[in-house]
């Protein structure tokens, strides 16, 4: 029996040297084969008390046993950004602290409940990735392009701009192109593991979509105070094109399908952490979600760089400067003199000096900022303003069409979306970005105009 197999029949990864001890020890003597053999490990793993001094399966019957009596360590300590946090977030937040591997952890300002982790959630881990404190939507992503139109067209060709919303973009669950679009990830290996080969045709029919829930593509103004030598642009009003999307249908299912993994591995001692499930970069499966995640990575980008160029080639404007960063994912970093798998689920990278975008909502603004490395939030940031009330409950309470014309009134034109992302159901931007102005340094401001979302009133995110 292989290493694949006892997993199959249930081995923890931490039994497999006992596991295969024990049966190359009664293949020597001949006492069990095939079928017998795969029974006894099975009752091993069922009732290891029964089978402590056994002569082949003893060692992982005591192995067993041990890792059922670990005395849970204390939790780590969080430091918590914002006080507009429900405290069934905290309370996600403190079983994520929780799993022994755990280093470090910090909650951002826009936090509410998730699956495993908060979004908002950050958590440092050692030798080890957790792939719900990654996400479903695997580097769900946030780029904006500073276009060469004047912020007048927007309003001058608003049927333009409109147009090239509605042509260039895709939205609802399992959405996809008529036309495959072409982009060198594709190019990429996706070999690397069966979930990402046997969804790579589906991700090249989804490249450049943006799928449901929070995902918006829409036109908008920036301005800039002041000369920014990153942006490389002088102070002034600029039209820009901003989306929010992550790695679609494939993406989803690397999640699923290694979560799933991590949860059948799972020690007894810690089955209460569910979904905080964890895999170790040193076996296979942790290193096949790894180089999985960061394919995912590269496809969420390479989304943003086909929706980006799609829209503005219809529009006929060209790019200028731009800003994008990941969230719902996971680096491998240096914190404290020791490298660290940080997860940011919902959090916006902020170390020193590196460029985010954090939005609001379909009639707020989104803030460009500069990161300020605090070491405290593992040089990280809120990644939106946050929810502040379910998905259930918005379309209980609020009439999409009824809004859309308020918005109109406004100056806010959204082409569409749900009742569950209309702007009441968020947070105050403004009072999220106080509260973390220790974390990133605000240098620009976009102020929406022309919204496309997802009219399905289902969430993918």
């Amino acid at each position: 029996m292989n290493t694949r197999q006892l997993r199959d029949l249930g081995v923890p990864d931490e039994h497999l040297t006992a596991a295969i001890q024990g049966i190359q020890a009664a293949s020597k003597e001949g006492s069990l084969r095939g079928r017998e053999m795969k029974a006894a490990i099975r009752s091993v793993l069922e009732k290891p008390a029964e089978f402590v001094e056994d002569q082949y399966f003893g060692g992982l019957a005591r192995g067993i046993l041990e890792a059922e009596q670990v005395v849970h360590g204390e939790p780590i300590s969080y430091q918590t950004w914002g006080t507009d946090i429900d405290g069934a977030s905290h309370a996600q937040m403190r079983q994520a602290c929780a799993v022994p591997l755990a280093r470090g952890a910090a909650l951002m300002p826009d936090a509410h409940v998730g699956y495993g982790l908060p979004i908002g959630g950050v958590l440092a881990l050692e030798t080890a990735v957790i792939p719900y404190a990654v996400g479903v939507d695997i580097a769900c992503r946030m780029k904006l392009s500073i276009l060469d139109t004047p912020p007048a067209s927007l309003e001058a060709k608003f049927e333009s701009y409109k147009s090239a919303l509605e042509r260039g973009t895709r939205f609802g669950i399992g959405s996809e192109h008529e036309t495959p679009q072409d982009h060198a990830v594709m190019d990429e290996d996706w070999q690397i593991t069966r979930i990402t080969r046997e969804n790579k045709d589906k991700a090249r029919r989804q490249l450049g979509t943006s799928g449901s829930g929070n995902h918006f593509v829409e036109f908008g103004v920036v301005t800039l105070p002041a000369r920014d030598e990153q942006l490389g642009l002088d102070a002034g009003e600029y039209v820009a094109l901003l989306s929010h999307s992550g790695s679609r249908g494939t993406g989803s299912s690397v999640c699923d399908t290694y979560s799933n993994i991590a949860r059948a591995r799972l020690p007894k001692a810690y089955t209460e952490l569910g979904r905080l499930a964890w895999l170790s970069l040193d076996s296979d499966a942790g290193q096949e979600y790894w180089n999985a995640m960061n394919l995912m990575g590269d496809y969420a980008a390479a989304n943003h760089d086909v929706i980006h160029r799609l829209v503005t080639e219809l529009l006929g404007a060209h790019i200028v400067s731009g800003v994008e960063n990941h969230h719902n994912f996971a680096w491998k970093e240096e914190h404290g003199g020791r490298e660290l798998i940080v997860h940011r689920k919902g959090a916006t990278p902020a170390g020193q000096g590196v460029l985010g975008v954090i939005p609001g909502s379909m009639a707020s603004p989104a803030y460009i900022v500069r990161g300020k490395g605090n070491s405290l939030s593992f040089n990280s940031a809120s990644h939106g303003a946050g929810r502040r009330m379910s998905r259930t409950q918005a379309r209980q309470q609020y009439n999409f069409k009824a809004v859309q014309k308020d918005l109109e009134k406004k100056g806010v034109h959204v082409l569409s979306a749900g009742p569950d992302e209309v702007p009441y159901v968020y947070k105050d931007i403004d009072s999220v970005m106080a509260q973390q102005q220790d974390l990133v340094e605000v240098i620009a401001r976009f102020d929406p105009r022309i919204v496309k979302m997802s009219g399905d009133g289902r969430a993918e995110d």
